[in-house]
């Protein structure tokens, strides 16, 4: 069963939770490290958190929405091990996972409906790294995430 972690600002807590039912239904352990209210409130918190338990590998995956998930998707980058991905589109979030070991998907409450997010949630969290090819440009962004990146 593979553990994922979820988070959310204000402006995504109705779809935080449909998603976290969703998965949890589907068999997958999740962890909700908030928000859990309306009131509005600062998405690098709930950001930071996700990707501290991805980091320490308490999570295998994690999930954020906010407004549009692009400020969740900057805020998890900043983050050593992380390669997360904000995606609208299902191909992109199961590609992200096949070819870039994506290991946080973000998107947007107010850009994507909740059948949608669904779908989204299900390509990223069914997909499985590739390898080949596609370990040589992870172990490059790697590589530049750690300062020692050579052409």
């Amino acid at each position: 069963m593979k553990k994922l972690v979820i988070g959310c600002d204000h402006a995504a807590l109705d779809m935080k939770n449909s998603v976290r039912e969703h998965l949890i239904a589907r068999g997958f352990d999740v962890t909700d490290v908030g928000t859990y209210t309306s009131d509005s409130c600062n998405y690098p918190v709930f950001a930071h958190r996700v990707c501290e338990k991805v980091q320490s590998g308490e999570a295998e995956m994690g999930i954020l929405i906010c407004g549009t998930g692009i400020g969740m998707s900057l805020v998890a980058n900043k983050h050593k091990g992380i390669r997360a991905a904000c995606c609208s589109d299902t191909f992109s979030a199961r590609l992200t996972r096949q070819h870039n070991d994506a290991n946080v998907l973000c998107f947007g409450a107010r850009v994507v409906g909740i059948g949608l997010a669904l779908d989204l949630v299900d390509n990223f969290v069914d997909a499985e790294f590739e390898g080949g090819k596609h370990a040589v440009r992870v172990d490059m962004i790697t590589a530049v995430e750690n300062g020692t990146f050579h052409e």
